[in-house]
């Protein structure tokens, strides 16, 4: 690294931000990390520096990222007293990783520039294992000069990282990708159900499935969480609560924009059912 590099901040170490701030730090930017829990701040102590509040944070750093759970989660961290927007230093820029409504990038984005920050939305999609193999696919949204100043950062961790368009675009692609991955989740689930009351042996039939033309990544989602759908186990539960936030972010768009994406929506809200969590359509 030159003298001339960032320094970036993260908030949010949880299974997928933690591996997001370590392969920021692996790469040699110099990295300031803020975390609600203390414990999660501790594999870090001795390579980052630690900020004792997000204005503390946003006061050190030229870019900050964010991956913490959800709407009220992100305004929190920048908007409370001691929020990220009250330590912003001019010419920084906020990535928003986390998977949100696009009017809560926007808003943000403009109580940021009257502070001369700047907001993209940088949602990313994978998971844990992803983040730690730096293979999450990064969907970003903003002001293209903002996204080329911090493409270096986001590909520590992001492959591929994919510039979108206007504020806003990161997270409908997301909503939009993990609507499709929820309803071929269910398709996936259906597909099997009418197999074995065919009478097709099961583990037959998922393996094939795995391999066929009908394969999806939902498919391969659906063969190993489908040992704990009949008991609605709780790391299916864990899954279900993830994607109904989404799917539920989706629905509104849809509602807001009165489009049509029945197909999609019906057939993500099944399989949610069937995992312990949402509604029957």
């Amino acid at each position: 690294m030159t003298i001339s590099s960032p320094t970036v901040g993260f908030i949010g170490l949880g299974s997928q931000g933690a591996p997001m701030a370590q392969a920021i730090a692996d790469a040699g930017y110099e990295t300031v990390l803020w975390a609600r829990r203390a414990e999660a701040l501790d594999p870090f102590r001795e390579r980052a520096r630690i900020a004792d509040s997000p204005a503390a944070l946003a006061g050190q750093a030229d870019i900050i990222g964010i991956c913490v759970l959800n709407d009220e989660d992100v305004r929190d961290v920048t908007l409370r007293g001691d929020g990220v927007l009250a330590g912003i230093r001019p010419g920084a820029t906020v990535m928003i990783h986390s998977t949100t409504h696009p009017a809560t990038c926007v808003d943000l984005a403009e109580r940021f520039r009257e502070r001369h920050a700047q907001v993209l939305d940088a949602p990313v999609s994978g998971g844990g294992q992803a983040a730690r193999e730096h293979r999450l696919l990064v969907m970003v949204g903003g002001e293209r000069s903002a996204y080329e100043s911090v493409q270096p950062v986001l590909s520590t961790f992001g492959d591929p990282v994919v510039f979108l368009g206007t504020l806003g675009s990161g997270q409908l692609a997301k909503l939009v990708n993990n609507l499709l991955l929820t309803a071929n989740l269910s398709l996936a689930h259906q597909a099997v159900h009418l197999g074995r009351s065919l009478g097709v042996e099961e583990e037959a039939l998922v393996g094939l499935l795995r391999h066929g033309s009908g394969r999806s990544f939902g498919m391969e989602m659906y063969a190993g969480l489908r040992g704990g759908f009949e008991s609605r186990s709780e790391s299916v539960r864990a899954v279900a609560r993830l994607l109904h936030k989404d799917v539920d972010l989706a629905e509104r768009l849809v509602v807001e924009g009165s489009l049509d994406a029945a197909l999609l929506t019906d057939a993500a809200h099944q399989v949610l059912a069937a995992m312990g969590h949402g509604r029957t359509p």
